[in-house]
């Protein structure tokens, strides 16, 4: 059961099928059918504080570690990381907010302080 306090940010699938919900202080990603049944719970040392989620309009799922200093593509089905897209070393610190822009082919990441990076990706 999901409790109004566990959730932070929340983004829904191109299809309108799954929602994905980060919870900052239990450090998930929790992924759901439209219907609001648990699909998957996503879980990773690389993820603490998840904070920042975006869904791309092709499905890719974009979270935020605040707390890790990092930004991942998670698999649509909220199961498994597929990759790091950026970390402490690219200058990632505490990431509040992940876009893509497709119009510039970009990732932006908001970071606490009122700075935003900016990483082209093809």
């Amino acid at each position: 059961m999901l409790l109004c306090f566990a959730v932070d940010k929340c983004a829904v699938s191109p299809t309108g099928d799954r929602l994905y919900i980060t919870s900052y202080r239990q450090d998930k990603l929790l992924t759901l059918a439209r219907d609001g049944t648990l699909l998957a719970t996503y879980t990773d040392p690389a993820l603490r504080g998840p904070s920042g989620l975006h869904v791309t309009p092709a499905g890719q799922v974009l979270v935020c570690g605040s707390r890790s200093h990092t930004v991942l593509q998670v698999g649509w089905e909220g199961k498994s990381k597929l990759t790091t897209l950026a970390t402490w070393e690219d200058g990632v610190w505490c990431p509040g907010s992940v876009c893509y822009s497709s119009t510039t082919s970009s990732i932006i990441v908001g970071l606490y302080g009122d700075n935003i990076l900016v990483f082209r990706v093809e």
